[in-house]
């Protein structure tokens, strides 16, 4: 698995969310923030909205669940085909329970650490899930800077991916822009979030694009 690039549709209108996701046509995921305003501060869209993106695209939807209970929850996204569905270490009651059911429903599972959560505790749950989800903003809004503290996290993160041996995707997500993509590939991460760098620009393909070549020669500066 190399590099990917997954917009966020937070940064996106939400009053046409069709032709704002055919925008990001040559993006590898769709990244789409649900938010409770319980866990973070801000609320957005649910399950409904989601069945009807996974009913208007081919590209496999990355489900980012900033809510509280995601035990009860997450598995409803899984189940309605989401690609992948990511909640919160800080708001699970049982994740590797949430996880494997997220897995039967033919998911990726995903864990999401808010920029304070340390990654160590969570060496033995990596082969209970296929997502270690680095957090480098704090979750609620679209648009903040990128917090530099967390790139010494990725490494860490990836450590521990690649002392496993298993195949677990790391993802950033929060201020990743054409000024930050670098550090973080070069740190480890392999899945990027993007929100007002793609959506924000003329060509959102094009940005895309572009991120993706920074991605992949920071990770790869031989090639």
């Amino acid at each position: 698995m190399g590099i990917q690039i997954a917009p966020s549709i937070l940064s996106a209108d939400f009053a046409n969310l069709e032709s704002e996701i055919q925008r990001i046509h040559g993006a590898d995921l769709v990244h789409v923030d649900v938010m409770d305003n319980h866990f973070v501060p801000n609320l957005t869209l649910g399950l409904p909205v989601v069945e009807a993106i996974l009913q208007r695209t081919e590209l496999p939807v990355d489900c980012h669940l900033m809510i509280e209970d995601p035990d009860r929850w997450a598995p409803a996204y899984a189940e309605a085909g989401a690609h992948n569905v990511t909640f919160h270490a800080e708001a699970a009651a049982a994740p590797i329970r949430l996880a494997r059911e997220i897995r039967g429903q033919g998911a990726r599972a995903g864990v999401g650490l808010k920029p304070a959560t340390p990654v160590e505790p969570f060496e033995d749950l990596l082969a209970e899930i296929d997502m270690l989800l680095v957090m480098t903003v704090e979750p609620g809004f679209g648009g903040q800077r990128f917090l530099d503290i967390c790139l010494p996290k990725i490494r860490r993160a990836r450590e521990m991916v690649s002392k496993s041996g298993l195949d677990v995707w790391i993802q950033i997500d929060g201020g990743v822009s054409k000024d930050t993509i670098e550090r973080c590939a070069d740190a480890g991460a392999d899945v990027f979030v993007a929100g007002s760098a793609v959506y924000g620009a003329d060509d959102a393909a094009a940005a895309v694009e572009e991120l993706r070549r920074l991605a992949s020669e920071a990770a790869d500066p031989g090639s």
